[in-house]
């Protein structure tokens, strides 16, 4: 069943929104960080729609060898440019180049290349040069966006891709390449590349939100209790979770039996988020029986207690926790895989579900 929670624009990022519009405009390259399922491409697709940019993404954890990310590159630029003129116009540089275009394929046409293993560098050069081309041919703006680029090292080890890539993110003048990461790594501040931070967002910015959207599905929490107080402590800032919750609600509410009522009461926003964790306890399970010893007790204190100084000796006694720099090294790389917030927003989960499902399980 369709979502209709689902936002059909953005939701209060304005400010970032022309950030990223403006950056564009300037052929600049950037960084978009923030917690998984905050926004970070909605952003980004948002403003190239805005500027009239063509836009293709690539996710590096997808990425699993050299062959995989070229073939993702090809065919994400063969999905971007599908009109006819723009697959003449890549055909004709295909000439130039060890590959072919294939149009056999009813669907799409397709960039095929003879499979050589270790051979795929001069492939790669050349293929990151296409876009360029095709934005000079068609005289437009060529956005990529990389998710998760530090994973491009788990198989380029000698660091010779990346550093190719870095390279091009500087000199090409009509491509803008935006990566998108939960932190920002030092090469990217090094490099003097602007960084767009989503924040969760406010309170009142999420009520707002969940009025209305409640309103166009007719239902409206209940102005006469603690439901609103109660779905904004669930979810926390975070959109893609109050999406989810809101959706559970509307699916919940449409089971119930006759006579039905438009007006949600607190006791259904409670019952709702239990059941939608409860689904979720799998895959919670196994994220926590994945991380090091050291990171899981960090998590669940932080879950029963989230505090702004998780090194102070009073945290540090009270649950147990080492010190020095395993606890940094642990907080450091929570921070860095999505699952808290470091000092900026105080050390505190930043799943929701996640951090509702630790407390459960640990009380």
């Amino acid at each position: 069943m369709l979502n209709p929670f689902i936002p059909q624009s953005l939701v209060y990022r304005t400010a970032e929104l022309d950030k990223v519009c403006t950056l564009l405009q300037q052929d600049s390259d950037f960084v978009v960080t923030g917690v998984p399922g905050i926004g970070r491409r909605t952003l980004i697709r948002t403003a190239a729609r805005t500027e009239g940019c063509r836009c293709l993404e690539i996710d590096f954890l997808r990425c699993l060898n050299a062959g995989q990310f070229l073939r993702f590159l090809a065919d994400g630029l063969t999905r971007t440019f599908a009109e006819p003129h723009e697959l003449a116009t890549l055909e004709q540089w295909s000439m130039t180049q060890p590959l072919t275009l294939d149009r056999t394929l009813s669907s799409q046409a397709r960039l095929a290349w003879p499979a050589t293993p270790g051979k795929e560098w001069h492939l790669f050069q050349g293929l990151l040069s296409l876009p360029q081309h095709l934005a000079e041919s068609l005289n437009c703006q060529v956005v990529i966006v990389f998710h998760n680029f530090p994973h491009i090292r788990s198989w380029d080890r000698q660091g010779k891709w990346e550093r190719y890539l870095r390279q091009e993110i500087q000199h090409q003048n009509r491509v803008s390449y935006a990566l998108i990461a939960t932190v920002a790594e030092p090469w990217m501040e090094a490099s003097h590349l602007p960084i767009i931070s989503l924040a969760p967002l406010s309170d009142a910015e999420v009520a707002t939100w969940i009025a209305d959207s409640m309103a166009t599905s007719g239902l409206q929490l209940d102005p006469e209790s603690q439901t609103l107080p109660l779905f904004l402590s669930y979810v926390q800032g975070h959109l893609k979770d109050a999406i989810t919750l809101a959706h559970r609600l509307w699916l919940d509410c449409a089971a119930l039996p006759p006579p039905k009522s438009s007006v949600i009461p607190a006791h259904q926003i409670q019952s709702s988020m239990l059941s939608l964790v409860q689904d979720m306890s799998v895959t919670f399970e196994a994220l926590l029986l994945l991380l090091p010893p050291t990171q899981a007790k960090v998590l669940e204190s932080l879950a029963l207690d989230p505090t702004d100084s998780p090194q102070s000796n009073a945290y540090i006694k009270k649950h147990q926790l080492s010190r020095g720099g395993g606890l940094q090294g642990a907080l450091n790389s929570l921070e860095q895989k999505g699952l808290i917030y470091g000092p900026r927003f105080g050390y505190r989960i930043a799943l929701p579900f996640l951090n509702f499902w630790l407390k459960q399980r640990l009380r």
